[in-house]
């Protein structure tokens, strides 16, 4: 787990230092810079596999050239089937793995990588760069083009300066507290999709990108749920036995939810030795799992240390995610998040995590929202509307938001859409047109619950999920590996019948059948609390001050396309306890401390 850097234009190297400086938090064993022709690479290394010197990066192999960030979990049956071929190795790197790989196979090495990665290689022959994102997007991949000239960095920082705000981006982020790939908060700076690849010819500056893997057609099998459940349980304990290759000391995240524990349990009856297992817990019971993370890991006897904390605590980590998070993102749990990495990493440099789990398995609240609300959906439009009026609701007691929005919503589509946006609420002028690199989903199942996953894939998984994850493990340096995110068991998961997965009020049906195996059902049926922080009190009380004097009129005047009438009313009956409008108003202040760390007028 690490950061790449490389670009063609001329840079002095103290410029190239300081740009890799301000990232440095990914990868602080070494940092490589490398001149090669007109082009510079950088690297900075967090080891984790193969700690000598000869596995630090740049590296090279004959006419090739590598910056790699990321792990390939499967580099050693690449590795047999490379000396197979007459291929030596020089480290036990997956690095090299990766790069021999390329030398042999070309850009179809990626059919047989599995991992989170995101790299470029130069092939010095050809004058040209292969640079390639893992197909979730669990490794972040930035870059800058324009005529020819390009950067290419793991995040954005490096390559902010001198760019022009997108302004149409502040108005995605306004709409779903991100900014979806490929767009930025800059101009000409992109994000590579994931499951894309990247072709730069230095010979013509002929620039490509074309996709490798996307979700596919839904194709359920005719199999047993029995069947199915081993099948499913082999996977997730290879999945969980190929993360646990590491020459560092790695643990696991273990919360009171069902996928942390399950992964935590596979790894340690897979383990030679008791596993680290880690939790935060928070001195406000509303929010706490610890007690069941604690019984989970006296179970499975884990060596588990959990960390309780108050809200000082959380409050203190707001300039590092602001620091960290080097474009606006305003999902609060990041801050719980950068929290369980701080306290982890004083243990361990790699943990394992439940990630994924809930976009497979219909984990999330509104799965079970769609399927309450999906007989509203089949009325036809023109009644809806009409019982949409307030005497209606009030009169049958539908005045619950997702009802009022089933009832609003044109389309069954549009009413998935609707999880993941506001739908223009904060803008004057609303705009969407985000969305039109999302509409996969409508075509790859016909099943209205599967399609919301497959929205939740390709849109919230990769935008909000991943950076959050990276971001946070990285500002501590701690790699995280999560087994759920194995393409293998998204792609399976998909081919099971719904009700294997989602029962009527019983999420992730197969999982928990699973996990029953290796921890009792009434311990692990407690109820879930999820990974929050109470930022809607904190913002009427301790934090009323502060979220006042951020969110001043200067600074509201020039936010691009910001409805500031609504927004000021939205941000009083908060105040005033009357709503809880707490997600609209922490967006816009995340974006208003996002303006002052990075000095953008």
């Amino acid at each position: 787990m690490c950061g790449i850097y490389l670009t063609n234009i001329p840079f002095d190297k103290e410029v190239v230092e300081d740009k890799l400086e301000s990232i440095s938090f990914r990868g602080p064993d070494f940092t490589g810079i490398k001149k090669i022709n007109n082009l510079t690479l950088g690297h900075l290394r967090l080891s984790i596999l193969d700690l000598d010197p000869r596995s630090h990066q740049p590296m090279i192999y004959q006419n090739l050239h590598i910056v790699f960030n990321g792990e390939i979990y499967n580099y050693k049956d690449i590795k047999s089937e490379l000396q197979d071929r007459g291929y030596k190795f020089n480290t036990e790197s997956d690095t090299e793995v990766l790069l021999i790989g390329y030398k042999a196979w070309g850009e179809n090495v990626l059919d047989k990588i599995n991992g989170m990665f995101a790299f470029s290689i130069y092939d010095v022959e050809k004058n040209e760069i292969f640079s390639a994102r893992d197909r979730l997007g669990v490794k972040p991949f930035y870059y800058y083009w324009n005529d020819g000239k390009f950067e290419i960095c793991s995040q954005i920082r490096p390559i902010l300066k001198n760019k022009k705000i997108n302004e149409e981006a502040i108005s995605m982020f306004l709409d779903c507290k991100f900014i979806p790939s490929p767009f930025t908060i800059v101009e000409e700076v992109f994000k590579l999709p994931p499951g894309n690849f990247m072709k730069i010819d230095l010979n013509t500056n002929e620039f490509i990108i074309k996709e490798y893997w996307n979700l596919k057609n839904v194709k359920i099998r005719n199999i047993s749920y029995e069947d199915a459940k081993k099948e499913l349980h082999d996977l997730l304990i290879d999945a969980v036995k190929i993360r646990l290759q590491s020459d560092v000391p790695i643990g696991s995240f273990l919360s009171g939810g069902i996928d942390s524990a399950l992964v935590s349990s596979i790894a340690a009856n897979v383990s030679d030795s008791p596993i680290n297992t880690f939790s935060i817990g928070f001195d406000d019971p509303e929010f706490d799992e610890s007690k069941i993370a604690e019984q989970y890991a006296k179970i499975i006897k884990s060596n588990h240390k959990t960390t309780i904390c108050n809200s000082n605590d959380i409050l203190k980590l707001i300039p590092k995610l602001v620091e960290v998070y080097d474009e606006p993102f305003a999902d609060s749990s990041a801050l719980p998040s950068l929290l369980l990495n701080a306290v982890t990493k004083k243990h361990v440099t790699v943990a394992l995590s439940g990630d994924g789990g809930d976009e497979s398995f219909m984990g999330y609240d509104h799965f079970d929202s769609l399927v309450k609300n999906e007989y509203i959906m089949n009325i036809p439009y023109f009644l809806r509307k009409f019982l949409s009026k307030p005497i209606f609701l009030n009169l049958f007691g539908l005045n619950s938001h997702r009802v009022r929005n089933a009832l609003n919503t044109k389309t069954k589509n549009d009413f998935i859409e609707n999880i993941f946006s506001r739908k223009g609420l904060l803008l004057k002028e609303k705009k969407q047109d985000y969305m039109n690199h999302y509409q996969g989903y409508k075509k790859w199942s016909s099943n209205f619950l599967q399609k919301a996953a497959d929205l939740n894939i390709k849109l919230w998984l990769e935008n909000d999920s991943n950076v959050k994850v990276d971001r946070a493990s990285m500002a501590y340096s701690v790699e995280v590996r999560s087994p759920f995110l194995d393409y293998r068991i998204i792609e399976f998961a998909r081919t099971l019948p719904m009700e294997f997965r989602y029962e009527k009020g019983r999420q992730k049906k197969i999982l928990r059948d699973i996990l029953k195996e290796y921890i009792p059902e009434e311990i692990f049926n407690q109820p879930k609390k999820g990974f929050g922080v109470p930022i809607g009190n904190w913002m009427k009380n301790e934090l009323k001050e502060e979220f006042l004097s951020a969110l001043n009129d200067d600074f509201l005047n020039k936010v691009p396309n910001l409805n500031l009438m609504k927004f000021k009313k939205i941000l009083n009956d908060h105040m005033d306890g009357k709503e809880d409008n707490t997600e609209n108003i922490w967006k816009v202040y995340v974006l208003s401390k996002w303006f002052n760390e990075f000095g953008f007028k």
